[in-house]
């Protein structure tokens, strides 16, 4: 789960993937490099002997979650942390075509360090893309500035915003003002996903896109297949629009099964084909 499901989802699907991450010196770090290595992510886990790994676990019957215990430290870390995630990405970045930011908000991106990313990933030319999660925390999606494409959730986009009040259109137009984002794809969950993309001459466009799974046995992951899947269509010379239903296809993968399963390319092949 976490930020690694989404490295995951980036790997199966063909890419060559550097996963940049902050956990305790535990049990739960070693599983991790195992089955990040297994799937073939190239993992630098930092280690911050005052936290632990973030666990997290699920108690499900008859296929839904019914509880969530969370095993976590959300302060952010230290100076000394940020140097050598800095100085890693530093060493990376004249090799990589895009830079992912899946913040979950538990102390891993402080924004000093993002904003030392962001100049860095602008310099190597990166396809920039951003997701922030606040189903169970705060976060704030409109500090990650200047993205490719943002993809909230409706809720996480409100918080953002502290605005409970306008409608999706104007939300998601208030959005790209405070975040400057060039394209966002605002999650609506069953009901799709509200489309604010920029069109070959620069101008903005608008659409929505409904959900292309009616019947999903386990929705858990969704979000982050349509994030991973977009960008990475995106990086690769996709359109706004092309990448919006790539992703939306990769959603409707992700929930026709149980369990937040990483995607390989024959998943959307066969879909799409």
């Amino acid at each position: 789960g976490g930020a690694g499901i989404v490295a995951a989802h980036a790997a199966g699907l063909g890419a060559e993937v550097h996963y940049l991450s902050v956990t305790g010196n535990d049990e739960p770090r070693d599983f991790a490099l195992r089955e990040l290595d297994n799937i073939g992510v190239k993992a630098s886990l930092f280690t911050d002997d005052t936290r632990p790994t973030t666990l997290k676990k699920r108690y499900r019957a008859a296929g839904k979650t019914l509880l969530r215990v969370s095993h976590l430290h959300q302060t952010s870390i230290d100076l000394d942390l940020q140097a050598q995630v800095l100085d890693h990405f530093e060493e990376l970045a004249s090799t990589c075509q895009l830079l992912v930011f899946s913040d979950f908000n538990y102390g891993c991106l402080p924004q000093s360090l993002v904003d030392k990313l962001l100049d860095r990933a602008r310099d190597a030319g990166m396809t920039l893309v951003a997701d922030s999660q606040c189903s169970s925390q705060i976060g704030d999606v409109t500090r990650f500035t200047g993205m490719d494409l943002l993809t909230p959730t409706e809720h996480e986009a409100r918080v953002s915003l502290r605005n409970q009040q306008d409608g999706l259109v104007v939300l998601a137009e208030k959005l790209r003002e405070a975040s400057a984002a060039r394209n966002i794809i605002l999650k609506l969950g069953a009901e799709g996903a509200l489309l604010f993309l920029e069109g070959a001459d620069g101008s903005l466009h608008t659409d929505r896109l409904p959900e292309l799974n009616s019947l999903p046995r386990d929705v858990a992951g969704a979000g982050d297949s349509l994030c991973i899947s977009a960008a990475m269509a995106i990086a690769v010379g996709a359109s706004p629009w092309e990448a919006a239903y790539i992703g939306a296809v990769a959603a409707a993968v992700q929930v026709s099964r149980t369990g937040n399963i990483p995607l390989i390319q024959t998943d959307l092949i066969g879909e799409i084909g």
